[in-house]
């Protein structure tokens, strides 16, 4: 049996719809997506490869990025046309009669009145640097001291040893003996515990150094080490004979050293400085949000390049190239502009509707979704994500993320939805003023909460607690 086929072509209309995601629109997507460092550096990057665009040095003044009742961007009002190809921008240009004397290329203006901390070096001395000084001044032959060298500079960040003694004498075509000799040495300095091979040596070290000879305290360290984190006091005191007393006491001692030397020197590279994108602010009872203006230098179209579009003929390739180039930079300057609104009213928005926690701190803190914002602001979730991706607030509170102001939680009995971060800080309340002789259990915890209109289980009793790094309540207990 044959099946019919009809082969040719036809000529038909279709109606769809669907989203161009031209290179503008991308543009405007990554940046209401940058913080203020990524902003900074983009727009570094558009002016050195856009001329018509110009960083312009004058301070904000009053200008201070409250809704729309500033501009934090300068540029020409171009008409509705300014983004067509063929628009005449310089008959535009000509119209709004630009001075002669008004283009410029570069201005010296001073010094700049914003500082951050790009601007400033820290002098920082690393554990090497501390080690390798106290080595100048130790009793050891030169060559013992270029083992020392080797020996400090192979050390981790917490100050340990990284490689066996057998590995170093192999590595340089040494004698062990001197090797042993280097680390005994070493092992002497500054900070006390450095150069240990395990945690038992390290604090055994710094027993030495402190002039703690005290036989229990080493018995405890050398061979219930576990069982002292694990708050085990009954076990070791069985083991020893010692009562459990004595074990808590001990324990405190040992709790007092330092279990990881090197990290008071950790690398200035680690650290990391917040620049606030967003600052809330109580002024005469209400909170005012004010969008961070320094995150990205002000922008204006250079008078200089709208006076040779002016006067260049408009069908000459300078004409089409600053055209282009115009278009660019006023799509640009809308952006970073729509940037800042966007984040003005998501914040605002989040500020209403978190005015308890501004008001009395974490425990008043509600749930919050992104769908909540994005319907009050009137825009899509994906754009309230992108605008508190990586963006941080300075609030009378303190610095927060604002990503934490969104966050998930249970139901109070009289229906309000009560966020994580607030019932971590009842749990944290409740264990404050617990006796330490016998500490809340989870399930203790969790009445407690219940009592005061929180439902909640032992099992998330126990993963808030454990998020906020509070030991069990075995761990907790002390004799």
């Amino acid at each position: 049996m044959g099946v019919a086929m009809k082969l040719g072509y036809d000529l038909t209309i279709e109606q769809s719809q669907k989203l161009v995601m031209t290179p503008e629109l991308i543009q405007a997507i990554q940046i209401l997506q940058f913080n203020t460092q990524e902003l900074e550096a983009y727009v570094e990057e558009q002016l050195l490869a856009n001329p018509i665009l110009e960083a312009d040095a004058a301070p904000a003044g009053d200008d201070e990025g409250q809704g729309d009742d500033g501009d934090a961007m300068d540029a020409p009002e171009a008409p509705e046309r300014a983004g067509d190809a063929d628009f005449d921008w310089s008959e535009y240009l000509k119209e709004r009669e630009f001075d002669d004397i008004s283009y410029r290329q570069w201005e010296y203006t001073g010094e700049r009145s914003e500082y951050s901390y790009e601007q400033f070096v820290s002098s920082e001395v690393s554990l090497a640097e501390h080690l390798l000084f106290q080595l100048q001044f130790a009793d050891l032959k030169r060559r013992c001291k270029q083992v020392g060298k080797y020996v400090i500079e192979s050390l981790d960040q917490n100050g340990y040893m990284t490689q066996t003694e057998d590995e170093i004498a192999e590595h340089l075509g040494i004698k062990r003996e001197k090797i042993d000799e280097v680390v005994a040495a070493i092992q002497g300095f500054d900070p006390a515990g450095v150069c240990a091979h395990d945690l038992k040596e390290c604090l055994l070290i710094q027993l030495e150094q402190a002039g703690i000879r005290d036989p229990g305290v080493r018995l405890v360290i050398s061979a219930h080490l576990e069982d002292l984190a694990g708050n085990r006091l009954s076990s070791i005191a069985r083991a020893t004979g010692m009562a459990v007393q004595e074990i808590q006491r001990i324990g405190d001692l040992i709790k007092s050293l330092e279990p990881k030397p090197g990290r008071q020197f950790s690398s200035s590279a680690e650290t990391k400085y917040i620049v606030p994108d967003v600052t809330v602010e109580k002024i005469e009872g209400e909170y005012v949000v004010t969008v961070n203006e320094n995150s990205a230098p002000r922008l204006n179209v250079s008078p200089y390049y709208q006076k040779m579009l002016q006067e260049s003929d408009k069908e000459s390739s300078i004409s089409k190239f600053l055209t282009g180039r115009l278009n660019s930079a006023l799509w640009l300057i809308r952006s970073i502009e729509q940037r800042r609104q966007t984040i003005y009213n998501v914040v605002s928005a989040v500020v209403r509707y978190q005015m308890d926690f501004f008001d009395n701190g974490p425990k008043c803190l509600k749930t919050l979704t992104l769908k909540q914002i994005a319907d009050e602001v009137g825009i899509h979730e994906s754009t309230v994500s992108r605008s508190i991706n990586g963006k941080y607030m300075q609030s009378p509170r303190g610095v927060f993320e604002i990503k934490y102001f969104f966050t998930s939680g249970v139901s109070s009995c009289n229906g309000d939805g009560i966020a994580s971060e607030s019932i971590k800080a009842f749990i944290r309340e409740i264990v404050d003023r617990e006796k330490p002789s016998s500490p809340f259990s989870d399930q203790a915890i969790a009445e407690s909460l219940s009592g005061r209109g929180i439902e909640i289980s032992r099992r998330t009793v126990a993963k808030y607690r454990d998020e906020m790094g509070l030991p069990s309540s075995s761990r907790r207990r002390r004799y």
